[in-house]
């Protein structure tokens, strides 16, 4: 995290692949609930991101809100240059939803903004 400003090291480093196993494990332990609490104290006080779906999910919906913010609406249109990842993002969540497969929590955070 000192050399890098973040904890996510990615699984294709290969300056890092014992790391990267290692956080790894470190994930797999907490989802099954073995990692100590000791340890699982430690990670969360440097800010281990333990769902990396999580990190994405709630970084473009913070992109959102700030869009949000600044147009008043969520339709970020897909011609829409300075926000094509946003835009591409919005598009696979009208999929999911009307699949019936985006998670109920993530539908109340886009409810509570007035997206869907």
């Amino acid at each position: 995290k000192a050399q890098s400003g973040h904890c996510c090291v990615s699984q294709n480093d290969v300056q890092n692949t014992s790391l990267a196993a290692w956080i790894r494990q470190q994930r797999v332990s907490y989802k099954e609930n073995t990692l100590s609490s000791n340890h699982t104290q430690k990670l969360n006080s440097i800010g281990f991101i333990w769902d990396q779906q999580d990190l994405s999910w709630n970084e473009k919906f913070d992109q959102l809100c700030a869009f949000k913010a600044q147009s008043g609406h969520c339709c970020v249109s897909q011609n829409d240059v300075q926000n094509t990842s946003l835009a591409a993002w919005i598009r696979q969540l009208r999929v999911s939803y009307k699949e019936n497969t985006l998670s109920s929590n993530h539908t109340q955070q886009l409810n509570s903004i007035g997206f869907i």
